[in-house]
Order: structure tokens, then C-alpha cells, then sequence
């Protein structure tokens, strides 16, 4: 029986895949890929020639049970998405369950995932968070903010460039003009930026420059009066 190997890759520069991922690449029989064009770009770049498919939210219900026939038959497979770890909000999550299911054994390998990085840098308490991924575009959002008013953990959202300052808006309603965040842009890459301030300065300085590329936000948690007293004792 064969093995899926779940690999990270870069989120900017291309430089960030690890020598075990590259030589994984290479050896599979098979690279499962949300967007091919992306990832033979990446492939290219490590003159790695295995063969390539498309696998993404629109056809990954039709394809889960087939890939784990090939698995089953020996093959070794590997899933990648287009930028980050398969299954941090891409493709991934289905069909290692169903691998899991049938006995198949699964490998995800360290690497590469947006909010790592983003987190690490934003200046706010790291060792106990909330990823909440991406908002619902529409139907949802407030709901889905709303509940996390009393979250003490620093929370940390994927959105596009294009809702940003609609997302910061609604948190600074939710969560207070006045809480502090950072919007992480183009993590690795040539643009990269962390911006830092309240939801009002925030939404100020994205409406006068306009935002591009890749956005994670971090949210500071609420502060608890028991957090407060200790740090007074």
C-alpha cells in the first residue's frame, strides 16, 4: 500500500521548501495540486518533472475515493496546495480522512503556513491563539465575530484584499474602535509588511494607501480583569 504525503510550500519566497519536500516531490508517482499552474511554476523552479493533476475544492468529492484506490494499489501520492500547508483553509482535510478511513497511512510534513510567521510577528501573546481561517463572505460574518467578543486569545483571520477594510470595519464594531491588531501582508515575499494599531487607525491607513496581496489579521484578545489584577500584584 501506498503513502499521501501532505507538503507545505512556500507562501512567498520559493526559497522556503525543505530539502525532504523536494525530494519527496520527486519520488512520488503522482502530485495532486489545487492549481496546477501554480505549482508547475514551483516545479519548474526544482526541476522536478513528477506528474502533475488538478485537485481543489470543486472536484475533490469526485476524486477522494479514487486517488485511495491508487493509494491502496501502491502508489504514493502527494497533496500540495497553491501557497501554505493543504488543509490550513485549502484541500486537504477530505481526502485525509478518507485515506484514514481505508487503513491508508498519511505523512504531513512541516513547513510553510501563513499565520505562523504572521503570529510570531505581530507582537501579541503567541502562546495560546484562535485561527479562525476566513470569515463567511456573506451570510455569517457578524455571527461568527460576535461570538468571539469575550475570546481572551489573540485571534488571527485569512481575508482577501478586497474585504479588508469592509472585515476591519465590522471587527471594530464587534470587537472596539480601540482594540489592537496587525494586518500582516505578503508573508515572505519582496512586499512583505505588518501594520500595527487600533481598528480605527488601521481602516484609515488601508482606505488612503489601498491594499494588494496575501492579508492575515491578528486580533488582541480581551483583556480579563483577573489578567489585570495580576499584573498589579
Amino acid at each position: 500500500m501506498g503513502k499521501l504525503y501532505l507538503i507545505p510550500t512556500p507562501v512567498g519566497n520559493l526559497e522556503d521548501m525543505t530539502l525532504r519536500a523536494i525530494r519527496l516531490l520527486k519520488e512520488v508517482n503522482l502530485i495532486l495540486a489545487e492549481d496546477t499552474r501554480t505549482t508547475s511554476t514551483l516545479l519548474k523552479h526544482y526541476d522536478i518533472n513528477t506528474p502533475l493533476q488538478s485537485h481543489h475544492k470543486f472536484n475533490e468529492h469526485q476524486q477522494v475515493e479514487r486517488i485511495a484506490e491508487r493509494l491502496e494499489k501502491g502508489e504514493n501520492i502527494a497533496l500540495v496546495s497553491d501557497a501554505g500547508t493543504p488543509g490550513i483553509s485549502d484541500p486537504g482535510f477530505l481526502l485525509t480522512r478518507t485515506c484514514i478511513e481505508h487503513g491508508i497511512e498519511t505523512e504531513c510534513l512541516p513547513g510553510a503556513t501563513a499565520f505562523v510567521p504572521a503570529l510570531v510577528n505581530s507582537g501579541f501573546p503567541c502562546d495560546r491563539f484562535c485561527f479562525e481561517g476566513f470569515l463567511p463572505q456573506k451570510k455569517g460574518r457578524i455571527k461568527r465575530l460576535t461570538a468571539l467578543t469575550e475570546e481572551s486569545r489573540t485571534l488571527i483571520f485569512y481575508e482577501s484584499p478586497y474585504r479588508l477594510i469592509k472585515a476591519l470595519e465590522q471587527m471594530g464594531e464587534i470587537f472596539g474602535t480601540n482594540r489592537m491588531a496587525c494586518v500582516a501582508r505578503e508573508i515572505s515575499k519582496k512586499f512583505e509588511e505588518f501594520k500595527r494599531g487600533t481598528f480605527t487607525e488601521l481602516i484609515e491607513y488601508f482606505t488612503e494607501k489601498g491594499v494588494k496581496g496575501e492579508i492575515v489579521i491578528l486580533v488582541e484578545g480581551k483583556k480579563r480583569h483577573d489578567d489585570e489584577d495580576f499584573e498589579e500584584e
